[in-house]
């Protein structure tokens, strides 16, 4: 309302400062140590976006990573393939990794789905003036989700070392 506080008008803002500078785009994904904690962006009637802590780096431009058979964030890639992945970790890495996801297996661990991530391309959010020293710290609390992590793991794994398909 016009006059409420909420309300702003074009003329009631203050000026725009300068142009933002355009993010760095690079081709190839960095490394990141296992366990990191990426977040997953689906398309749909709103944007949706998930923590995800299985991301594999599975060559320089192929995520593998893992997602629960009932996950809506599946639902909603199978729908529409346009993802993004937020990747921040130790050793400065921080950015965004755009591209097309499909799932690569249906089971790969008891009501887990593999997810490939074809990644077209990788925004790079590295400034001088800061620098990323370490991701988010989680562990395990339960004994059965740690020992069922392992298992995916090393079944995200296993594929990640099978040759990629043709893109």
């Amino acid at each position: 309302m016009p006059g409420s506080r909420a309300f702003r008008s074009a003329a009631a803002l203050p000026p725009a400062g300068p142009e933002p500078v355009p993010l760095a785009s690079v081709v190839m994904l960095p490394e990141w140590p296992p366990g990191t904690v990426t977040i997953l962006s689906t398309q749909g009637d709103a944007p949706h976006a998930i923590p995800v802590s299985t991301a594999l780096r599975a060559g320089p431009q192929r995520v593998l990573l893992a997602l629960g058979a009932g996950r809506t964030s599946l639902a909603r890639l199978r729908a529409d393939p346009v993802v993004a992945l937020v990747i921040l970790s130790a050793d400065d890495v921080a950015v965004t990794a755009h591209g097309s996801a499909r799932v690569l297996a249906e089971e790969l661990v008891d009501g887990v789905v593999a997810v490939e991530i074809a990644v077209e391309r990788v925004q790079s959010h590295r400034r001088d003036a800061f620098v990323i020293e370490s991701g988010v710290g989680w562990r395990w609390t339960d004994p059965a989700g740690a020992e069922r992590d392992g298992r995916v793991r090393a079944a995200l794994a296993r594929l990640a070392a099978q040759a990629p398909p043709a893109y």
